[in-house]
Order: structure tokens, then C-alpha cells, then sequence
């Protein structure tokens, strides 16, 4: 099966019937119709359809290298400048089509086994047949239209530096034994976003030891494997009440492992921190899943300010200039993000591997502004919204005997009262629910702790050539 649409996702899914658990309940019945999941999977569904519309179908996917059916773009190893353009046209599409606010669509983790794919040949100093399991993965991956859900992220039980477990029932997941048949492992891993609503799990390392240096990749339904879900932040299905948190709530989970069984052929490498450390270090896994975060984030930010904008014209305060302080603050930031992702595109060179890479440098900058951007754009909206945000009217409210008062008192000076409680329910939705201030953590950690971010850029950041130019001023 190529490139899917949206109703052999959810049968797909439907199929799988995975272990899921959230307030200390299993989930029994069809996950794709549990409130805490529905939303998000019929959003998931409808980017399956819009890679498909006779409009897009020809820009969403491309034809496959092995059978010539279209599979998805993201899926794409680009060779030129022009395959990088068509994989943020792809990356946009879907991006639009949730506003930014889903940070795990499919195009995500596509991308993070395409470079993983793309040098593979890596992992044959551990063992060819590693190598030849990451092409296959890969490979069925594409062809059938897989998604994932990833961790990377032990169980927080202390953070010091110098913390080693040393349990005989593991916490982290950790290998417990080698059998013929494969991998037992055993413990948990934190995060899993989308944990049981893809295809599969994908398992990196983690930490600087080589007992958590093990990656592969098994069905999200193996025998052992356990998700657990924190809180639901959905209230209830109304797209007028909660406009952004009933359609693309995504889930977190922990992931538990059981005595799983990873068989050998689902086995990328293990017990090899060096072979971690060049997969990520030579691969284009950094400077491509940068590339996809980067775009969505910048659609996210045009959602933002557009929404900035509607609620100034909603009240009419679009003469003062503080107002218009905090909205340039915001068109800074866009520009800015969109300027950094244009010249990653711009100065993007051929690895080793024969991928066409953006600049690493220019994905790093945004990756440590956008963290310091997006909270502040949350406040902005707030003391944009002011005491608007607090108490606003319902869906209910409009449908019952008060509705003359709602109607007259809540109305906005360019809209009636129904089309700003609908603007309002928005912007409360984004910055003030536990969906929003869910987003805001989100954004801050997506591409890990911010400070370890700008130590990698610092420490990454070619200055020789600065550095030359004062000493040559200077005569030294």
C-alpha cells in the first residue's frame, strides 16, 4: 500500500488495538473514537486525505524508487536544492492544515528515519545486518505510508549528572539479555507524543553510557508494550468552546516495556554510545528535522500573529503604540525565523551520503530563538486580550434564554457578540487552557533544553575566520 488516505489510517489503526491506559483505566474500545485520541486522529486522517486531493497529490508525494506508485514526500532522500523546496512545500501544506499546533505529524518522524536511512551503511561496523534492518524499516516505512512516535527521554528519577541505576528491576529501559531470537527489554521511556496512534515505535538513545545506547523500531501493538497517558486536555468536542484542543490534542505517554522482545531484524545497533554518536553526528538528522520543525513553527507564528491582529481590529485599539509595539515584536520574530530558514535553504551542500542538507548553523539560530519567541508571543495575546480572556460567553450561552443579553453585552466594536466570543474562545485556547500552556512547554523543549542548545550552537558556531580578522586588525 503507497501513499494512504485518511480512512486506511484510522481502519490501520483501528487494527492494532494497542495497549493504551489513561486515568488507570485500559482503553477497551476503538481508540480512533476514545475522547482523549479522536480529535487529533481525525486531524492525523485529514492530512492523509490532503496528500491525496487531485490538487496536491502531485506535490505531496513523489514516485517510489522501488515499485513507481506515489508514496509520501516526506519520505523523500533530496539529492538537489529543488527536492529541498518541494519538501517544504509538503512540510507547509500539512503544517497550515493544523495551524502548526500538532508538532508530531507524520512528516516528523519520516524525516528522522529518511537521514537515518540515508546513512546506514554506519551501522556495519556493528553488524551489516543492522545496516540492511534500517533500510528495510525504511523502506516498508515508505511504501506503506508508516507513522511513528519516538522516544529518546528516560524517566526523570534524578537528574544529576552523576546518577547511575543500578536496580535489578530497571526504571530506564535498558537491555536485560540477549536471546537467538533477539533484544529483552525492560523499563520505561517518557514522552511518547502520538504514544499509540501510529504504526510504530521508534526507540533512540539516550544518555552518554553504553547501556542506553540501543535504537530500533517495533509495532506499536507488540506483545509487552504499554502506553500511559497523562491527563486529557480535551473538555469536550465543541469546536466553538475549544477550538484548537478538540481537534489537535495530542497525547503524551509513557511507555512501559514488559519483557519485550525485539527481534534481531528490528535492530538498528545496541551497546555502542560511539555508533549513537556518529549516526547523529554524520547523519543529516539534526540540520532535516530542524528543517521540518523550523517551517511548521514559522506557520505557527503566521497563525499567531494573524490571530494577534484579528483580536486589535476586534477592539478597535489599533492607535496605540504599545499595541503596535507588541505586534511589530511579533512580525520581527516571523521574519526573522522565515530570514534563517531561507538561507539554511540557500547555503544547503551534498554530505557525504549524497543528501542535500540546509545549513545546520541557521537551523541551530532558530531552534534556540523560537523557544524565547513563542512565550512571549502567548503573553502578547493576553495583554492583548486583557480581561476579555477571563469570562467568555459559551456555545450554550448563545442557545439559551440569556442569549439577548449575551448578543448585546459581548458584542465587539467590528463584529457581533458571537464572532468575538468565537475569536476569544481561540485565543484562550492557545494561551491560557492546559492545552495552550501544554503548547508553550512544548515549544520550549522541543528540540531538548534550551540552555544544551545554546551550548551546542556555541560550541558548533564557526568563528575562526572572525577570530582572524581582529587579530589581523590588531597586527598579532
Amino acid at each position: 500500500m503507497p501513499a494512504i488516505d485518511g480512512e486506511q489510517y484510522l481502519n490501520r489503526m483501528n487494527e492494532l488495538k494497542p495497549n493504551v491506559w489513561i486515568k488507570g483505566e485500559k482503553i477497551h474500545g476503538i481508540l480512533s473514537q476514545h475522547p482523549a485520541y479522536k480529535g487529533a486522529m481525525q486531524a492525523k486522517a485529514s492530512l492523509y486525505d490532503l496528500q491525496l486531493s487531485p490538487e496536491l497529490v502531485s506535490k505531496m508525494t513523489y514516485s517510489s524508487p522501488a515499485t513507481s506508485k506515489r508514496v509520501g514526500l516526506s519520505f523523500l532522500q533530496p539529492k538537489s536544492k529543488e527536492d529541498l523546496e518541494s519538501r517544504r512545500f509538503m512540510i507547509k501544506t500539512w503544517a497550515k492544515k493544523t495551524a502548526g499546533l500538532m508538532g508530531r505529524t507524520p512528516d516528523y518522524l519520516n524525516t528522522v528515519m529518511m537521514t537515518f536511512a540515508s546513512s546506514a551503511s554506519l551501522l556495519k561496523e556493528q553488524d551489516e545486518e543492522f545496516s540492511k534492518n534500517l533500510l528495510k524499516i525504511y523502506e516498508t516505512a515508505r511504501e506503506n505510508d508508516l507513522s511513528f512516535t519516538h522516544s529518546f527521554i528516560n524517566p526523570q528519577v534524578n537528574r544529576s549528572q552523576s546518577y547511575e541505576e543500578h536496580l535489578t528491576q530497571p526504571i530506564a529501559t535498558k537491555i536485560m539479555k540477549k536471546t537467538a531470537d533477539g533484544l529483552i527489554i525492560q523499563g520505561a521511556r517518557m514522552l511518547a507524543t502520538q504514544g499509540g496512534m501510529t504504526d510504530e515505535i521508534l526507540i533512540l538513545p539516550t544518555g552518554q553510557s553504553d547501556e542506553f545506547a540501543f535504537c530500533f523500531s517495533i509495532p506499536t501493538d507488540t506483545k509487552g508494550v504499554k502506553f500511559i497517558c497523562r491527563d486529557s486536555f480535551i473538555q469536550d468536542e465543541s469546536t466553538f468552546n475549544h477550538p484548537l484542543s478538540s481537534r489537535f490534542h495530542e497525547m503524551d505517554t509513557m511507555i512501559v516495556f514488559d519483557k519485550v522482545l525485539v527481534p534481531w531484524n528490528r535492530v538498528f545497533f545496541y551497546h555502542r554510545q560511539d555508533l549513537a554518536l556518529k549516526l547523529f553526528s554524520r547523519s543529516s538528522f539534526t540540520p532535516h528535522t530542524l528543517h521540518q520543525v523550523i517551517i511548521r513553527q514559522i506557520v505557527k507564528t503566521e497563525f499567531i500573529l494573524g490571530l494577534a491582529q484579528k483580536i486589535v481590529m476586534t477592539l478597535n485599539i489599533t492607535e496605540y503604540h504599545h499595541i503596535q509595539d507588541k505586534i511589530s515584536e511579533m512580525i520581527i520574530g516571523l521574519e526573522t525565523m522565515k530570514a534563517l530558514l531561507d538561507r539554511s535553504e540557500l547555503e544547503a551542500k551534498i554530505d557525504e551520503w549524497g543528501t542535500m542538507v540546509p545549513n545546520s548553523h541557521s537551523l541551530f539560530v532558530a531552534s534556540n530563538l523560537f523557544p524565547k519567541l513563542y512565550p512571549r508571543m502567548m503573553e502578547i495575546i493576553q495583554l492583548i486580550g486583557a480581561g476579555g480572556l477571563v469570562a467568555i460567553p459559551s456555545e450554550e450561552d448563545f442557545a439559551s434564554d440569556i442569549s439577548a443579553d449575551i448578543n448585546r453585552y459581548c458584542q465587539g466594536s467590528a463584529c457581533d457578540a458571537k464572532t468575538k466570543s468565537k475569536l476569544f474562545r481561540l485565543a484562550w485556547d492557545l494561551t491560557m487552557s492546559c492545552f495552550g500552556t501544554r503548547q508553550t512547554q512544548y515549544e520550549r523543549y522541543f528540540f531538548g533544553d534550551p540552555v544544551r542548545l545554546s551550548s551546542t550552537l556555541y560550541n558548533g558556531y564557526p568563528r575562526e575566520e572572525y577570530i582572524r580578522e581582529v587579530e589581523e586588525f590588531l597586527e598579532l
